[in-house]
């Protein structure tokens, strides 16, 4: 007698599941056309200009003086905070228009101005803003050197400021496409793992499938597998066309071409597959249909807001950052950008992989405590 083959029921199972998670409306929206419309909303008004300029101070500046004064009163310039690092790679990616340092020596003040090639429109902007300034600062101290002597007193006045250019650091820019992305990626892949995987467990319980299965040869681990492998092909597919999207349409960077494209890849399945823990949870916790919304935007929608999917994590208050840092969400987002802009590889993600291989964990072990056959 032929020996029953485990592995070609299993991927009937994955055929059969993949064949249905294609035709709810539901899976296609969430995992597909909603993060997309949000690429497509950021990709086309995400570029544009605005009418500030964004200035960094480096930190062993000379700030008791007019010059700083009257920059951080001009209404055109923003002024960043960030420790001298992080300004160079700000300034390379284009998030910053110049760095200034202002500095004392014999002759008087220096304005030293550093900008990329990045934002040339607006580092010729900043510069032209400074020397307007530094002309109105020294014509006042003119003034004030004429007033004094007519009125025979000593003048009271910083000493005269200059501005030196900087040589042009090249770089890339980041564009808002390059931000938005890997995030959306992201939550498309939350949404897949997290409902997809709850409801189809759920539905198969309730529908009796599971006990069919059991009147068959196959193996429960084979069931398990199969229906993971249709969520895993199916979320890929949507990776795949949101990266191919937002690369072509959009100039989202792929600093490596097709062998970062992969690497998004690999690291879309081994999200998909922690996130498909939590969608095990949830269908183990769930008595009917009506609980598995309810449940799942409990593990979602934290995620959704607080890690990093529409705004980086640095802007969030104090009080949050500990909490966006424990999301696994988080650091996938934080990998596939670091991948994508950076050309980071896998030992350049360590970290990012050994936090998201503790939350598999963590969720698997709930899971395999909380997943019921019946």
């Amino acid at each position: 007698m032929k020996k029953y083959n485990q592995i070609r029921a299993m991927l009937s199972i994955t055929r059969a599941s993949f064949r249905s998670t294609t035709r709810s409306p539901s899976a296609v929206v969430f995992s597909l056309l909603f993060p997309l419309i949000f690429i497509l909303v950021f990709g086309f008004i995400g570029n544009n200009s605005g009418v500030h300029v964004h200035v960094a101070l480096d930190n062993s500046s000379d700030t008791m003086n007019t010059i700083y004064a009257s920059m951080k009163q001009n209404p055109t310039i923003r002024f960043y905070n960030e420790n001298d690092s992080e300004q160079v790679k700000e300034l390379k990616q284009g998030d910053l228009d110049a760095i200034a340092h202002i500095e004392k020596d014999s002759a008087g003040y220096v304005v030293s101005i550093k900008t990329s090639d990045v934002s040339v429109q607006n580092g010729q902007l900043v510069k032209g803003l400074i020397n307007q300034i530094i002309g109105q600062q020294n014509m006042e101290a003119m003034k004030q050197i004429i007033t004094s002597n007519i009125a025979g007193v000593m003048p009271h006045f910083d000493m005269p400021f200059r501005m030196k250019d900087q040589p042009v650091i090249h770089g890339r820019e980041y564009k808002t496409i390059d931000f938005i992305l890997p995030g959306q990626l992201g939550f498309s892949l939350l949404s897949t793992g997290v409902f997809g995987t709850a409801f189809v467990f759920l539905n198969l319980r309730q529908t009796l499938v599971i006990k069919r299965f059991f009147a068959t040869p196959i193996k429960r681990p084979y069931i398990v597998v199969g229906e993971a492998l249709s969520r895993i092909v199916f979320g890929l597919i949507g990776a795949a066309f949101i990266l191919s999207i937002g690369h072509f349409a959009f100039g989202f960077t792929l600093i490596h071409g097709f062998t970062t494209f992969l690497t998004l890849m690999l690291l879309a399945a081994l999200g998909l597959i922690i996130f498909m823990g939590f969608g095990f949870v949830v269908s183990g916790l769930a008595k009917n249909e009506g609980a598995v919304p309810p449940l799942a935007n409990i593990i979602t929608l934290p995620q959704f807001l607080l890690s990093g999917t529409f705004f980086s994590t640095s802007n969030f208050p104090s009080w949050l950052q500990p909490i966006s840092k424990a999301l696994p969400l988080t650091y996938l987002n934080e990998a596939m950008r670091k991948v994508s802009f950076e050309g980071a590889g896998f030992s350049g993600i360590s970290y990012d992989l050994l936090i998201l291989g503790i939350w598999g964990v963590i969720v698997y072990a709930l899971a395999t405590k909380l997943f019921r056959w019946e």
